[in-house]
């Protein structure tokens, strides 16, 4: 008897995690059901396809998830792919997503070959991607912060008469600026506290960043970004 391999799609949500089959013999995939997004529950799951001895191989939607799914099926033993959201291809008119639909579809695309896997990073360099992810958020709080300090000195007509900005020069005029209320004055000091402590974390990001192993560009290049 010829053994077919199962082509698993999973549509995977924070709590949850849709499965459906589409054999490799053909026909019409097979909806698993919903299995609680947990390492349990999804050991059973590979526990309960493996029964006729098919090979298997999942694959879900890159997403919020991340990858820890790919790599506990890696470490059963199982093949698995992360796909592209963006590269799916989509039937006219499924706009609306549904956990059942998008399983089956997943199977089926997968079985037929038409999904695209991304690149799952190793634990070391997602550990960097996050370090990285980090000061791309501070650097927009910065911003923010920086935004916020310049609009409540122009409501106030004060204006830097120079060009450039957040230089040792604007800095040493900054501190020349005095509100005669005090209630102003707080508020003034407190953007200027934020934009100088953010300032001070991204720059600390930075030296973390540039310290990290492994690093999968030149440092010369990230340095040339900033």
């Amino acid at each position: 008897m010829e053994v077919y391999c199962k082509f698993v799609g999973l549509d995977v949500h924070k709590a949850t995690i849709a499965a459906a089959v589409a054999e490799g013999a053909g026909g019409v995939p097979c909806y698993l059901g919903e299995i609680p997004n947990t390492p349990e529950a999804v050991a059973q799951l590979v526990r309960k396809l493996k029964k006729d001895h098919a090979p298997l191989r999942f694959c879900y939607e890159a997403g919020p998830c991340g990858f820890g799914l790919y790599r506990q099926l890696r470490s059963l033993g199982q093949e698995c792919q992360v796909v592209a959201p963006s590269l799916i291809p989509k039937k006219p008119g499924c706009r609306i997503k549904n956990d059942r639909r998008d399983s089956l579809s997943l199977a089926d695309l997968f079985r037929s070959g038409h999904l695209t896997a991304v690149w799952v990073p190793g634990e070391p360099q997602e550990a960097l991607r996050d370090l990285t992810r980090a000061r791309e958020d501070l650097m927009r709080v910065h911003k923010q912060a920086k935004q916020r300090l310049l609009g409540f000195l122009l409501r106030h007509g004060k204006r830097y008469p120079e060009k450039s900005h957040w230089t040792q020069a604007h800095f040493r005029w900054l501190e020349t600026i005095k509100f005669d209320r005090p209630v102003q004055q707080i508020v003034f000091q407190e953007y200027v506290d934020l934009v100088l402590a953010m300032g001070v974390r991204v720059k600390a990001l930075d030296t973390q960043i540039l310290a990290a192993e492994p690093w999968p560009f030149p440092k010369s290049e990230y340095q040339m970004k900033r």
